[in-house]
C-alpha cells in the first residue's frame, strides 16, 4: 500500500511519447500494468474479470502500429478497465449482482465499441456496487483498505488510483464518477448529461457515462476519443471540444456553492477547502457566494434536497427491471436492494412527476448564473472516504456505505459537466474538489481544472 503523499499516478499520454522512437511500446506498458495487478488486486479487489490474451493480441498490435507511425489515436495501447455494468465482447457482465451471475452476452456497449476502434486495449473489468447502485462490492480504497473507494464506479476508481490502469470508465446517476474519484485521488469527468453514448444503458434519465484517470490529458483524451466515434445519446449532442486536453483557463469568477452537504463537512475538510479558496483569492480570483447574489441563493435552494431529488427519480426509473429480477430471482438482490425496491413501489406517478419539475427547475436556476461566473466550484465528497467493515448482523443497514454523493447530486440533477480535482488530503487520505460548468461546457470545465491542477498546491490537513 502506497501513501497518499506519496502517491505518483500512472498515466500513459506521456509513455506514448516514447512508442514512436522505441524507448518504449503498448505491450511493455500493459506487461507493467498487469504487474502491478498481481501486487496490487488480491488488497484492492477492483476487478471482477480480465482478458490478458486479448489484451497482449491488442497491445502487440498497436505496437506495430506506432513503430508504423500509424496510431489510430492518442489513446492507441492504452489498457483501460470497464464499469460492470457495461457490456463487453470478451468478458462477462455481471453487475455486482447475483442475478446477472453467468451473464455474458458477447457484446460491446456503444463507449467499449468506441474504445476499441481508438486502438485502446480493454484489459478488465471492474468491480461496481450491485446494479450500480448502493449495496458494495469487495473493492477497498488503494490508500487504506479499511475505507470504501466509494460507489457505485469503485473498482474503477480504485484500479486507476491503484496503477493497475492508466484510465477506466465509470458511470454517474447520482455520484458514481465524481464521488470515487474524489476518495482515491484521481482526476475524473462527469459529462453533459448524454455526452458519450450510453447503448444499452438507458434505463435511467440521468446515467453517464465518464473516465477516471491518473492525469487531465488521459482523462479528456479517453472522453474525447469516444466521444469522436460514438457520439452522444440519441437526441443528444454529445461530447464536443478539441482532440487534445484544452489549454489551461485562468477562471475569473467562481460561484462557491455548499449545498445540502455542508452542515456534515467536517472540521479539518472546512478548513481545507478554505485554503484551497485562499490561493484561488490570493491569485485574483473573485468568488461569490450564496449571500453575495440572488441567484446564487436561488441555485442553492435549488439544489437544496438533491439527494431525495436524484433518488426518487432513479428508483422509480429502475423499478421495472428490478421488480423482474426479483419476481425470477427471490434471492438474487441483496437486502439493501429490495428496501430500495419497496421504497420506489411505494412512490405514485406524482411522486416522480414532482421531483422532475424539482429537477426542472433547479436546471432553470443553473443556467440563470451562468452570466455571473466562469463555473461553480464545491467539494466533491464531505470528506475523506469512512470506514467501511460491512453490515452487522442484526443491525440497521449503514445508509450509505460507499459514501455519501450529497456533493454529487447537483451536477447529476443540473445535467451539468463537472470535474473531480485532486487539491486536498484530510489525515493522509484524498479529498476531492470538483468544478461545475453549465451544459455542453465540458472542455471548458476541464480547461479550467487543468489551470487549478497547474497553479494551486495540494492542501493537506489533519484529521
Amino acid at each position: 500500500m502506497t501513501a497518499y503523499a506519496d502517491h505518483k499516478p500512472l498515466t500513459f499520454h506521456d509513455a506514448a511519447g516514447r512508442f514512436t522512437d522505441g524507448g518504449d511500446n503498448p505491450r511493455a506498458y500493459l506487461e507493467r500494468c498487469l504487474q502491478t495487478i498481481a501486487q496490487r488486486e488480491p488488497v484492492v479487489k477492483a476487478l471482477t474479470a480480465m482478458n490478458e490474451a486479448g489484451a497482449r493480441a491488442a497491445a502487440d498490435a498497436s505496437a506495430a502500429r506506432w513503430k508504423a507511425g500509424k496510431p489510430l489515436s492518442s489513446i492507441d495501447g492504452m489498457p483501460i478497465a470497464i464499469k460492470d455494468l457495461l457490456e463487453t465482447r470478451d468478458m462477462p457482465t455481471e453487475m455486482g449482482c447475483a442475478v446477472m451471475k453467468g451473464n455474458f452476452p458477447k457484446r460491446d456497449n456503444a463507449a467499449v465499441w468506441a474504445l476499441r476502434q481508438a486502438g485502446a486495449v480493454i484489459l478488465a473489468k471492474t468491480v461496481t456496487a450491485e446494479l450500480g447502485g448502493a449495496h458494495p462490492g469487495p473493492t477497498t480504497n488503494p490508500f487504506d483498505p479499511r475505507r470504501t473507494p466509494g460507489g457505485s464506479s469503485s473498482g474503477s476508481a480504485a484500479a486507476v488510483a491503484a496503477n493497475m490502469v492508466p484510465a477506466a470508465i465509470g458511470t454517474q446517476v447520482g455520484g458514481s464518477i465524481i464521488r470515487p474519484a474524489a476518495y482515491c485521488g484521481n482526476v475524473a469527468l462527469k459529462p453533459t448529461q448524454g455526452g458519450i453514448n450510453r447503448g444499452e444503458r438507458l434505463a435511467t434519465s440521468q446515467s453517464t457515462h465518464g473516465p477516471h484517470a491518473g492525469c487531465l490529458e488521459d482523462m479528456w483524451h479517453v472522453a474525447i476519443e469516444m466521444a469522436k466515434r460514438c457520439g452522444g445519446d440519441r437526441g443528444a449532442l454529445g461530447l464536443m471540444g478539441p482532440d487534445a486536453l484544452p489549454a489551461a483557463i485562468r477562471p475569473n469568477r467562481l460561484i462557491v456553492l455548499q449545498t445540502e452537504g455542508w452542515p456534515d463537512v467536517d472540521a479539518s475538510t472546512r478548513a481545507g477547502f478554505a485554503q484551497v479558496l485562499g490561493q484561488l483569492e490570493a491569485a485574483g480570483v473573485t468568488l461569490i457566494r450564496r449571500a453575495d447574489h440572488p441567484f446564487v441563493e436561488a441555485l442553492e435552494q435549488a439544489v437544496a434536497n438533491g439527494r431525495a431529488v436524484c433518488n426518487g427519480i432513479t428508483s422509480w426509473e429502475n423499478r421495472w427491471y428490478q421488480r423482474g429480477m426479483l419476481d425470477a430471482a427471490p434471492d438474487g438482490l441483496s437486502v439493501r436492494a429490495k428496501a430500495t425496491l419497496a421504497k420506489a413501489e411505494a412512490m405514485t406517478p406524482d411522486d416522480y412527476r414532482t421531483n422532475l419539475l424539482a429537477r426542472q427547475q433547479a436546471q432553470l436556476a443553473h443556467a440563470a448564473v451562468a452570466s455571473l461566473a466562469d463555473a461553480a466550484i464545491t467539494l466533491a465528497c464531505p470528506g475523506p472516504a469512512p470506514v467501511w467493515s460491512g453490515d452487522v448482523p442484526g443491525q440497521p443497514l449503514a445508509p450509505r456505505p460507499t459514501g455519501d454523493f450529497v456533493f454529487n447530486a447537483p451536477s447529476s440533477m443540473l445535467f451539468a459537466p463537472a470535474v473531480t480535482v485532486p487539491l486536498m488530503s484530510v489525515g493522509g487520505m484524498p479529498v476531492g474538489v470538483q468544478l461545475m460548468g453549465q451544459q455542453h461546457e465540458d472542455a471548458r470545465v476541464t480547461g479550467l481544472a487543468r489551470w487549478l491542477s497547474e497553479n494551486l498546491k495540494r492542501i493537506a490537513t489533519p484529521a
